[in-house]
């Protein structure tokens, strides 16, 4: 049926993804890039444009791109790039991590922007926004995910609200604010900013013919790749939490306020009439993988009895200092004393890294956000059925399958609204 599967197109660091999806929210096919198959330089532009072909190119051998009705696009947030006139790049972009040599530009943002915002520090977007405007020749500056989203729809498309968080954009008046006219640029540079899943143009017939995708289709605007991995577990209504059990610990929960609080690192992306807060732990799999071999986390867990209390007080981290749900640079490890029964210690562990969880979870509840209602996890450490149990017994919430991991298929979800109706 024509018009009746959404597409995402995900630009991460490593590469690209998409996904098609049906009006369910399931995923249909998906296909993968990586950028070093169109080029070794991550930095320029050419480079992604190469794996987003690659990548749709190998979904459509898969599956039929004549039945997109509607597509979006992440990308990582903060990478950003000048345009000239015409909507080419004018030189690479800065990526998300490259952090500004002049420390002038960081002072004069501190200097100006409000204390919740979340332009500052040298790796701001802003900050990378401000170096790239003073190349010859810029007309525009754009986000990593606007560059790609007008492959689909023309140049000179506009930005979304979650993208243009770190670029000193106002989610809350939903504007760019007043005291960027001071700082030493052209505030007229940067784009016009629309809600995420609000239309931003259609498929062009240029588009059409490089990408094999129906003229016309729409192209709505997207969200962060971070936002975009959220939108994939299926969560949607405020109290629905998402924790991410990777090497570090992070945490997003779907608010109807926004939550700001930079003394946690804690800030909100406006995601069309909801807020998605977060923060993150130091705490997480690194300190598990430093003390458990791979190989033995399945047998020690098996041992242990989720139901109960290990007897343990521990804070696990690799090393002094932690952020979030605590603010305390200085805070020191807490792994004393330990047991000589290493599923016990493992025992211990896994229950300390669940009570940072739930102090973290009650910690956006402290700052305005609504109380966690459910949980969906995602990342290595959701696949332990035994710290799954435990992790809901000390946070007292329900459990939730994550529908996806795949932020080309969270992303996507952001375009079911504009298929056909039939």
């Amino acid at each position: 049926m024509s018009g009746d599967l959404a597409l995402g197109v995900d630009v991460g660091t490593s590469g690209a993804r998409a996904a098609l999806i049906g009006r369910d929210g399931a995923t249909v096919a998906e296909a993968r890039a990586a950028m070093t198959e169109a080029g070794d330089d991550r930095r320029a532009p050419a480079v992604w444009e190469g794996a987003v072909a690659l990548a749709l190119a190998r979904l459509g051998a898969i599956a039929d791109l004549g039945r997109v009705g509607a597509l979006a696009v992440d990308a990582t947030s903060g990478t950003v790039l000048a345009l000239d006139a015409g909507g080419a790049p004018v030189g690479a972009a800065l990526m998300y991590d490259d952090a500004v040599d002049d420390p002038a530009i960081p002072a004069r943002i501190a200097q100006l922007a409000p204390r919740e915002s979340a332009a500052h520090g040298t790796a701001s977007a802003l900050a990378r926004a401000l170096v790239l405007a003073r190349r010859a020749g810029v007309a525009r500056i754009a986000h990593q995910a606007d560059w790609i989203a007008d492959l689909f729809s023309g140049p000179g498309g506009p930005s979304d609200e979650s993208n243009a968080l770190k670029t000193g954009y106002d989610p809350v008046a939903r504007r760019w604010p007043d005291w960027l006219a001071a700082l030493p640029f052209d505030p007229a540079l940067l784009p016009q900013v629309i809600a995420a899943g609000a239309p931003r143009g259609v498929v062009s017939a240029q588009a059409a013919r490089r990408f094999g995708l129906p003229q016309g289709a729409a192209v709505v605007a997207g969200v962060t790749d971070g936002c975009a991995s959220f939108l994939a577990t299926g969560a949607g209504a405020p109290g629905d939490g998402v924790s991410a059990l990777g090497t570090t610990l992070t945490l997003k929960l779907l608010s109807d306020k926004p939550v700001f609080a930079p003394e946690y690192g804690i800030y909100s992306h406006r995601i069309g009439a909801m807020w998605l807060a977060g923060g993150a732990s130091n705490t997480g799999g690194g300190v598990i993988a430093a003390h458990f071999p791979p190989e033995r986390l399945a047998a020690l867990s098996a041992r242990i009895d989720p139901a109960q209390d290990s007897g343990l007080d521990y804070y696990p981290l690799l090393k002094p200092g932690e952020r979030f749900p605590v603010s305390d640079p200085a805070l020191p490890p807490r792994l004393a004393p330990r047991p000589e029964d290493e599923s016990r210690f493992l025992h211990g562990v896994l229950e300390g890294i669940a009570r940072i969880e739930a102090q973290g979870y009650a910690r956006l509840a402290e700052l305005g956000a609504p109380r966690l209602k459910t949980l969906r996890s995602v990342g290595g450490g959701a696949a332990n059925p035994v710290w799954t149990a435990m992790r809901a017994r000390i946070m007292g919430v329900a459990t939730a399958p994550a529908q996806s991991e795949s932020a080309a298929a969270g992303v996507a979800r952001l375009a079911l609204p504009h298929l056909a109706r039939v």
